[in-house]
């Protein structure tokens, strides 16, 4: 089935990703220690960590890096102790938003999420405010002009839920969380590489912003993606570039 176009968007967002790349090292590397203390340090049987260091991969960390991210995890060398906290809130118009933390420090963290909201627009929500606007699902995105029938045969053939195309010829792949590498797998050994394969959590729905309010509602995202104590920023909101 065909949504509406969203590429553009996409690409918008991947490239505001691309220009962070030493927040995004830092990101991973928490990632990696959090997972290799919760399940070990054995990636084949740690479907976090290996989910972690494919992304490590991805980004052409050092596998220096990667290695002594893991060893923190399990006890080898010494490191501060994470613990991962789900804030929910609001954004311009309501927009919904959630934002993922690793940190050493509740209390700091809150405060600085709770000021990034108030100062630029939006407001600090409740658990579960906003959660259930979301899906949490393994998402791919491929490029106009790949084939959508060759994508839908290898995906749904590997478990995916639903293979949906945009007005563009972007095609993007839904799946549950624990298929996400089987799924990976089988579109890689397809010779179908990805733009953004990724666990996320996607909106049922999405607001289109524009103008001042896209300008608004960047600058309250921009602000919470820069916090050191952020993983990831979800919004069902979709920023129009021309508005900017």
């Amino acid at each position: 089935m065909a949504g509406h176009s969203k590429w553009a968007n996409i690409q918008h967002r991947k490239n505001r990703q691309d220009e962070k790349r030493g927040k995004l090292f830092t990101r991973i590397i928490k990632e990696i220690t959090v997972a290799a203390k919760l399940g070990g340090g054995d990636a084949n049987i740690n479907p976090r960590l290996r989910l972690a260091m494919d992304k490590a991969s991805d980004a052409n960390m050092p596998k220096d890096r990667v290695n002594n991210a893991v060893q923190k995890g399990v006890g080898g060398l010494e490191g501060v102790n994470y613990e991962e906290i789900r804030y929910e809130g609001y954004g311009i118009g309501g927009a919904a938003i959630i934002v993922d933390c690793l940190t050493d420090n509740r209390t700091r963290t809150v405060a600085e999420i709770r000021h990034a909201f108030s100062k630029n627009g939006g407001n600090l929500g409740t658990d579960g405010s906003v959660a259930f606007l979301f899906r949490h699902c393994g998402q791919f995105l491929f490029a106009p002009g790949t084939s959508e029938d060759k994508v839908m045969e290898v995906a749904i053939d590997a478990g995916a839920d639903d293979v949906v195309s945009d007005d563009e010829g972007g095609i993007e792949v839904l799946c549950a969380p624990h298929d996400f590498r089987a799924v990976k797998q089988a579109l890689e050994a397809a010779g179908l590489k990805a733009e953004v394969a990724e666990i996320t959590m996607k909106p049922a729905t999405e607001t289109e912003f524009h103008g001042d309010d896209a300008v608004r509602m960047q600058k309250l995202l921009d602000a919470l993606e820069n916090l050191d104590d952020v993983q990831q920023v979800y919004t069902n909101a979709v920023i129009d570039e021309g508005g900017q």
